[in-house]
């Protein structure tokens, strides 16, 4: 397994009598696109905003390239770029001055490593132009390229394909994966676009309620909840042999159960048996959206 570069062990949120994140745990390894999913209100942004040191833990540790960020936050931040929500840009001014007015507030950043990042986030050809002229993609792309002035390890995006049109959100996918491929960065994505993370991201952890509930690879994940769809006849035997392996849900004139390997061809087997004819056996892996509301129930509610 790569170096891990973002490690978060019993974090914990409690405003006043309400415990928001209920000790959480999860890494981030070296060149790895990491999804964090939840419905509105699970925590996204509260832990987000711990992790980049906008709001204190109630309790647990936060370490970034193995500086916790209670104890030595300076050297921790050193490591991270951000960007929660939207990018805080100056409209009137062009990106290169947007850049340069960020860079004078950070150690051994000259105009070489702003030239490294424009070119990283591709708006060489606008990069002078004011950003007030900017598409939603473009402000999106320079605020990353602000994130990245101090050369981090770690890089935490709030919604980043927020608001995009389907060739930004295209874009804006293939240069994070960039980013982790190319540059070794750490890559946490927060996004509701489940189609989007299931396509971006290595791994993810489903919250909810302040807990994180799943971690594991998009594959992974997918693969445990494949499913077998069948079409018999007559139906009703059909149910009845199928539900005494395994349980059962009817869509319609199809039956779906549990895909496993070993004991399929012994349900096929006991179907064929009792003269049930199997017109077809389907196997069906879920989206990420249709598994990530399996595992939620579908909702969420409170601080966000």
């Amino acid at each position: 397994m790569s170096n891990v570069t973002l490690s978060v062990k019993g974090l914990k949120k409690r405003i006043g009598k309400r415990e928001i994140i209920k000790g959480i745990d999860f890494e981030l390894n070296e060149g790895e696109v990491f999804g964090f999913l939840g419905p509105n209100g699970a925590g996204k942004t509260t832990t987000i905003r711990m992790l980049v040191g906008l709001i204190k833990p109630t309790s647990g540790s936060i370490q970034i390239c193995g500086y916790d960020v209670r104890q030595n936050f300076t050297k921790a931040m050193q490591h991270l770029g951000c960007i929660v929500e939207n990018p805080e840009l100056y409209p009137f001014l062009n990106g290169w001055d947007n850049l340069l007015h960020f860079a004078r507030m950070l150690p051994d950043v000259d105009e070489s490593r702003i030239n490294e990042v424009v070119e990283l986030v591709g708006l060489q050809s606008r990069i002078y132009d004011k950003v007030k002229t900017y598409s939603l993609g473009m402000r999106q792309r320079l605020g990353i390229a602000q994130a990245m002035l101090n050369r981090p390890k770690v890089l935490v995006l709030d919604e980043p394909t927020n608001g995009l049109d389907p060739a930004g959100i295209r874009e804006m996918r293939e240069f994070i994966r960039k980013l982790a491929e190319e540059e070794g960065m750490s890559v946490l994505v927060s996004s509701h676009l489940l189609s989007e993370i299931q396509l971006l991201c290595d791994r993810v952890a489903i919250i909810k309620s302040g807990e994180i509930i799943q971690t594991d690879t998009v594959e992974s994940l997918l693969t445990t909840q494949e499913r077998l769809i069948w079409r018999v006849w007559p139906l009703e035997k059909g149910k009845e042999i199928l539900s005494s392996f395994t349980e059962i849900t009817v869509d319609q004139d199809k039956i779906i159960t549990a895909f496993d390997e070993h004991e399929t061809p012994k349900w096929n087997a006991a179907l064929n048996e009792a003269g049930v004819k199997v017109y077809e056996m389907n196997r069906k892996l879920p989206g990420l959206e249709e598994l990530f509301l399996q595992i939620t129930g579908g909702g969420g509610a409170g601080i966000e």
